[in-house]
């Protein structure tokens, strides 16, 4: 019997539709970038290509990716990468997956601290707030605080892919800088509320760490502890930015306000219009 030709248009139609069937959006832009895995083509190359059969190693290493992707693995695990800020990360399980809503946290903090010194990431997963801030402020000592071990790993790696130096710390919050100051202090900590994970899509309930994503009852925990300790490791007229979730700004901004430490509160809203992040002046000393 002869074997079923499988080319390039036929398996993109064919995965667009088992893609959907298992609930994933974007199917047919995410079977493109599977190919393109597969076989070492671009999108455009897929296209100049859709006659082309595929040969059975081609076959063999998409049908396998495709098969994690319907059973609601994050793409960006099975493709190993993800874009963040014009510049490339590995991912894994072990960080959380970059989001586009937090280049806002970035872009927020190059136009506060333009001539930022010193620069403080806390809870850095993956490295890609670190990395891109040290891409864009040469001049600065960037560093970077994780309470994980094997998020550390991931991003010393991506600093190293990205060609910047930055100093990793292993630590809860601000215990690793005790006694030390700095001129913007940034963070995208955990604040989906613990009742609201459950819900979440498989992709983000199972993909990124549950230490990640859990922000507590109301999703709050860590703004309480991390906004009033972080004016004491601020340089005077220092700044502190935290990415926050929907509808949070508002309660974080109120948190700034409680410390009596900052100055007036910056609330800036993502390119989809949501209240992201929420960030103030320390008062001079």
């Amino acid at each position: 019997m002869k074997a079923e030709i499988w080319t390039t248009l036929k398996i993109l139609n064919w995965t667009r539709e088992y893609l959907s069937s298992k609930g994933v959006d974007n199917a047919r832009l995410e079977a493109e970038w599977l190919l393109c895995a597969a076989t070492g083509l671009d999108r455009v190359g897929l296209y100049l290509n859709f006659e082309r059969p595929l040969n059975e190693e081609e076959l063999s290493a998409y049908r396998a990716m495709v098969t994690r992707r319907g059973r609601r693995e994050p793409l960006q695990h099975i493709l190993g990468t993800q874009e963040f800020h014009g510049l490339e990360f590995e991912v894994s399980p072990d960080v959380l997956i970059p989001r586009h809503d937090t280049e806002t946290l970035v872009t927020t903090a190059l136009a506060a601290v333009p001539d930022a010194k010193t620069v403080l990431d806390i809870g850095t997963g993956s490295g890609c707030i670190a990395v891109a801030v040290a891409r864009q402020l040469p001049a600065a000592k960037v560093s970077a605080i994780d309470i994980s071990e094997a998020a550390l790993a991931v991003a010393r790696r991506n600093a190293d892919l990205n060609g910047v130096a930055i100093e990793f710390l292993h630590g809860s919050l601000l215990a690793p800088v005790t006694g030390r100051s700095f001129d913007l202090i940034l963070s995208n900590p955990p604040y989906i509320p613990s009742a609201d994970i459950a819900s979440l899509e498989p992709e983000v309930r199972n993909g990124d760490p549950r230490g990640a994503l859990d922000g507590g009852e109301d999703g709050l925990d860590i703004y309480r502890l991390l906004v009033p300790a972080a004016a004491d490791c601020l340089a005077s007229g220092g700044w502190l930015l935290v990415e926050v979730g929907a509808g949070q700004a508002p309660d974080v901004k109120q948190l700034f306000q409680d410390t009596n430490s900052y100055g007036e509160t910056l609330v800036v809203s993502d390119p989809g219009g949501i209240e992201r992040v929420v960030g103030a002046q320390k008062i001079g000393d």
